[in-house]
């Protein structure tokens, strides 16, 4: 496969929208993680408050090293928070904490999902160069893909409902105060951005992919 700037000059949309919402999160929380939490509690005990509160009592909440590297792992089935957000006391912490544990009943049922189809569109177009039938197999990955980016689509208001939860849980349950209010809602409002700007990428690969297989039928 040769790069074609044609995929440059469509997914270029998406890039800088990916850039900018990176850019608004790492201000936000480099901004709120030097803001402590007057509660006093880690990213990691609000994490298993708010987990407990949903029933899963048996899920771990276990450390990872990285920035901002909080993830839910479903083949070990555990919420993964980085060491920063672990251990940190701060509006920041606290915040992206509330967010994993609060999207967590959509990522254990979506992640394999998505990570299947990531790496099978993926698998079939380099088949496809491989045996010389880009062509033929550029339209099953077209398909593959078209049910990824449903799927973004579909959980992006499930996304934004599930963050919105976890700033009501934080309030209710006492681990953020009144005055810490807009800095969890600015952490998480900038992480939400980067799943707007993933949907928007996966959006326009999709319209490159399809644009190839017109051309490659002519």
């Amino acid at each position: 496969m040769i790069f074609d700037p044609l995929y440059l000059i469509i997914i270029l949309p998406g890039v800088l929208i990916g850039i900018w919402a990176q850019i608004k999160l790492h201000h936000a929380y480099g901004k709120y993680s030097q803001v402590p939490v007057e509660s006093g509690m880690t990213g990691a005990e609000a994490a298993r408050e708010i987990l407990d509160q949903a029933g899963l009592n048996d899920m771990p909440v276990e450390e990872i090293p990285g920035k901002l590297s909080d993830h839910y792992d479903p083949a070990k089935r555990a919420l993964f928070l980085s060491s920063d957000n672990f251990h940190g006391r701060t509006v920041a912490a606290v915040g992206v904490a509330a967010h994993e544990a609060g999207l967590f009943n959509v990522r254990m049922a979506l992640v394999p999902v998505t990570q299947f189809a990531s790496m099978a569109w993926m698998g079939i177009l380099l088949v496809g160069a491989f045996f010389h039938m880009f062509a033929q197999f550029l339209l099953i990955a077209i398909a593959i893909f078209a049910v990824m980016t449903l799927f973004q689509l579909v959980t992006l208001p499930v996304e934004y409902d599930a963050s919105r939860r976890a700033k009501e849980q934080l309030f209710r349950l006492g681990l953020v105060h009144e005055d810490e209010r807009m800095g969890v809602s600015r952490v998480l409002d900038a992480a939400a951005l980067t799943y707007v700007a993933a949907l928007v990428t996966s959006v326009l690969e999709l319209v490159y992919f399809i644009l190839r297989a017109q051309g490659g039928r002519r």
